[in-house]
């Protein structure tokens, strides 16, 4: 009798494992992908840790490293695909946990430092960054509509821009294609590159956050960049990609209307206004009154901190260096000089805001 009802427990708990799910895929299925995004992390704190015993301070920072190793792996060996699932989970929700708990680090008193000036100035260089991206691209000799999906891509917030964009001037999958190829490797250099930027050219922390801010292409790359120079950097970072993420909307609707889309009903606004970013605020609004607890945001920061250095594993190995060849030398051009036409843009902003 004992055994039965031990064999019925056992039944019971397959049944409520295999009917938990995220997204429609079984529970399960994450899990190869995110060990394996986990072990990453492992290594990238331990290698992190060692150049501070060797060295006395990393030269790469642990967020850097688990994007290296990440497109180390997936570039130059055959990944299982029972990994497919947890990689993107980790890439994508994981990353959105962190970058909501990310918001009780911070108050509205930064929002506040920003000024109103400052937000218009990067309204302004995102616009002029549009136009300039867009001209560049048509005089290298890109299609109109490739061409829109670069400018959106490079002044905005790379692949959910265009992700955005693409439905809004109906290009096709495989403009979409190129145009996310360069986003991903050329975002993932830039992280690398980032952190010796402000030896170089003397920045402080905040200007620093201001220029990774304004110039990286995603939310966690700004984390990984900014994340050697302290913890200022990543908070003006952030808040300055936040800023530029929130452009999204008025630009898709824009280009909507332009391309005879307005009237569809078909705009997708979570896209224009992803639910981390509204968690994000939420949290930062709870940290101003009070209602996150001191003792609680130790832990928070950690989990954040654990979370984002997943979600850079993730990010390494969804890019394989190789795809570049399947962008084709105009647009990997284009892109390369839309994104210094932004720097010397963000350069410009640094200087007139001091």
């Amino acid at each position: 009798m004992d055994v039965c009802k031990m064999m019925s427990v056992m039944a019971h708990h397959r049944s409520l494992t295999s009917s938990l799910s995220f997204f429609g895929v079984p529970a399960w299925r994450f899990v190869p992908g995110i060990a394996l995004c986990g072990a990453i992390s492992l290594a990238a704190i331990f290698a992190e840790s060692a150049q501070v015993r060797l060295a006395g301070h990393a030269w790469l920072g642990d967020l850097v490293i688990a994007i290296v190793f990440g497109v180390m792996l997936r570039s130059f060996t055959r990944l299982p695909e029972a990994t497919g699932a947890g990689i993107k989970f980790s890439a994508k929700t994981l990353l959105e946990v962190a970058v909501v708990l990310l918001g009780a680090s911070l108050s509205l008193s930064i929002l506040k430092g920003a000024g109103g000036l400052l937000i218009l100035g990067i309204a302004i260089i995102v616009g002029l960054s549009l136009i300039g991206s867009y001209a560049i691209s048509r005089a290298i000799g890109l299609e109109p509509k490739l061409a829109i999906l670069v400018a959106c891509g490079n002044s905005i917030c790379g692949n959910s821009a265009i992700a955005a964009a693409a439905p809004a001037i109906g290009a096709k999958a495989q403009d979409v294609a190129s145009a996310i190829a360069f986003t991903a490797v050329l975002g993932v250099a830039a992280v690398i590159i980032m952190p010796a930027i402000p030896g170089f050219f003397s920045m402080d922390a905040v200007h620093y956050g201001l220029f990774a801010g304004m110039t990286v292409y995603a939310v966690p790359q700004v984390l990984a960049a900014t994340a050697p120079m302290g913890a200022v950097a990543v908070q003006t970072g952030t808040v300055v990609k936040l800023i530029r993420v929130l452009m999204l909307g008025p630009v898709v609707t824009t280009l909507s209307i332009i391309h005879g889309r307005g009237t569809s009903g078909r705009l997708d606004l979570q896209r224009m206004v992803p639910w981390f970013i509204i968690g994000f605020v939420l949290m930062i609004m709870a940290r101003s009154f009070g209602l996150i607890p001191d003792i609680a945001l130790s832990p928070i920061s950690g989990l954040a901190n654990v979370l984002t250095i997943m979600s850079m594993a993730a990010l390494g190995l969804s890019v394989d260096i190789r795809s570049l060849r399947h962008a084709g030398g105009k647009v990997i051009v284009a892109a390369t000089a839309s994104l210094l036409l932004l720097c010397a843009l963000s350069v410009g902003l640094i200087a007139i805001a001091g």
